[in-house]
């Protein structure tokens, strides 16, 4: 064997050894994920099961308060309607009032 194919064995051999450390490094951080990930899984599904309640209480309050605001406008046009003849009533009552005045003098 020459000088350069020992060189080549050696450079492939390091390789290998290299690639075999990095495999069995990142093996093992997957693992420790692995382990990890239903932890995970379940604080990230805890939160969204917590917003989504969240989001449907909102929805609920939001609805409610539209449900009630027909009630309300319904409320405040009997309102303004009865505002609306008392004004006329008091129109009717100056006309009357100046008429009656006019005839005194």
């Amino acid at each position: 064997m020459t000088n350069s194919d020992y060189i080549i064995k050696a450079a492939i051999k390091k390789v290998t050894e290299k690639l075999s450390e990095i495999l069995v490094e990142k093996i093992e951080e997957a693992t420790n994920i692995a382990q990890d990930t239903p932890a995970i899984l379940k604080k990230e599904f805890d939160n969204l099961k917590e917003s989504i309640i969240e989001e449907a209480s909102k929805m609920e309050k939001a609805e409610n308060i539209q449900e009630n605001e027909p009630t309300d406008n319904f409320a405040n046009s009997k309102i303004k309607k009865a505002l609306n003849e008392i004004k006329s009533i008091n129109k009717q009552i100056d006309l009357l009032n100046k008429t009656i005045n006019n005839q005194i003098k």
